[in-house]
């Protein structure tokens, strides 16, 4: 099983990779000349992935691209167990600095406070998130 779930991670990682070439469109970067991506796993608790996708879909991304942050892709992985609980997804940001201070007047948005209180009326709709900051190589086709 741990040789499945790591397979299933590195195919994950190479589709949301190339799923993310083929939607990038360019834009402002960092001193480099490259943008940055941020590879966030979310994880639900039994039962509540409906209730994280809708506000993602409702809410969330709105507010993310209000705060600076490029909407890369959303994917749930589709085997189980990953399937019932897991939203994987992708930002693009001009750099570390300005994907720190995105995160930071995200945070503190107003409207992001009442959608998270809203939302998490009936208990928390996540148990773990991870993030994982990306610059992409220098043969990748997107950077």
């Amino acid at each position: 099983m741990g040789k499945k779930r790591s397979g299933a991670a590195v195919v994950t990682l190479f589709a949301a990779g190339f799923i993310a070439g083929q939607a990038f469109d360019g834009g402002e970067a960092d001193a480099q000349g490259h943008k940055v991506f941020e590879l966030r796993t979310y994880t639900a608790p039994e039962g509540r992935l409906d209730d994280l996708l809708a506000r993602f879909r409702n809410d969330t991304m709105r507010i993310f691209e209000k705060h600076g942050m490029e909407n890369v892709g959303y994917w749930v992985p589709e085997d189980a167990p990953a399937s019932a609980n897991t939203l994987i997804y992708i930002l693009a940001h001009d750099s570390r600095d300005a994907a720190t201070k995105s995160w930071a007047a995200f945070r503190e948005d107003p409207e992001w406070l009442a959608v998270r209180e809203r939302t998490q009326a009936n208990g928390p709709i996540t148990s773990n998130v991870q993030s994982v900051f990306l610059g992409a190589t220098d043969f990748s086709p997107m950077k």
